[in-house]
């Protein structure tokens, strides 16, 4: 395998909960794996946001329903199960539209016994989401809840705002930065000292925490700057978005969003998009 992927360039990646599986990947498709946690995802120890959106469901109604997430999805309905019945939920989301941005939130909503009213098509990010509302119906004056999971999107909600929507964020979970973020930095300062060739993305929030310690450390003009001679991969629509918020290339997405082929694909590409950014000393 060493003579073949990424054939001994060095890869980075932040992953958390799978990141033995990305180290292995990586390893398998010829990478010489730098996996550090950028994430540690929290439930929420107050979970009243999502406890008053279910309130409001059953008492007042909501006209329409966000679900950006399927894990999200799953989240917020565990939720609501510890205080309403399902039939009683279920009833209460008879007059709501239910809108799923991609096919993760829709095998959630299925699991569950339900079914979107709409899909957002792809690539699934929050400009879909928005121009799939705006071809159903004008959102003034609707009551809109929005599923959040990880940070929230400000960009959606402040669009839904200004449609006169009445908007209703509905956060699950919250990520925050590891307790020990020793590997982070380390895995950091590599990318500064010029050691790695290869930087996988496969949340948006990854990005943003990298970005936070950066900042902190007053390292982020430098971090740009190394940023334009390496090959960024992305695994989707929605973290390149969120890379390139923070001015920075995404050189590569995969044929579909998935760890493993992100790994595989990005193995397969790497060398020609180095050479392309660096000429033949790469």
């Amino acid at each position: 395998m060493a003579n073949s992927g990424f054939n001994g360039l060095m890869v980075a990646a932040f992953e958390s909960r799978m990141a033995t599986e990305m180290t292995r990947l990586i390893e398998r498709h010829g990478g010489k794996p730098l996996v550090a946690p950028a994430l540690r995802e929290i439930p929420l120890e107050d979970n009243s946001a999502a406890l008053r959106f279910g309130e409001q469901l059953l008492t007042e109604g909501l006209d329409v329903l966000v679900l950006l997430t399927g894990a999200g999805t799953t989240t917020l309905f565990e939720i609501l199960h510890s205080r309403h019945t399902k039939d009683t939920i279920k009833s209460g989301l008879k007059e709501t539209v239910l809108i799923a941005r991609g096919p993760k939130p829709v095998a959630a909503l299925k699991a569950l016994g339900l079914q979107p009213t709409l899909t957002v098509p792809e690539p699934n990010t929050w400009v879909d989401v928005v121009s799939t509302l705006d071809a159903y119906r004008p959102l003034k004056g609707l009551r809109v809840a929005v599923q959040e999971y990880g940070l929230p999107n400000y960009d959606l909600l402040e669009a839904l705002k200004q449609r006169e929507a009445n908007v209703v964020p509905v956060p699950v979970y919250r990520w925050a930065l590891p307790e020990d973020t020793a590997p982070l930095k380390q895995v950091i300062d590599q990318i500064l000292a010029g050691q790695v060739q290869v930087l996988l993305i496969t949340n948006a929030a990854q990005i943003d925490h990298v970005m936070q310690v950066l900042e902190q450390e007053g390292k982020t003009t430098k971090f740009k700057t190394i940023c334009r001679q390496l090959v960024i991969a992305s695994i989707g629509p929605t973290a390149s978005e969120r890379i390139r918020s923070h001015g920075l290339t995404v050189d590569f997405e995969p044929s579909h969003g998935k760890m493993g082929i992100l790994v595989k694909e990005c193995s397969e590409q790497a060398h020609a998009i180095l050479l392309n950014k660096r000429g033949p000393q790469a």
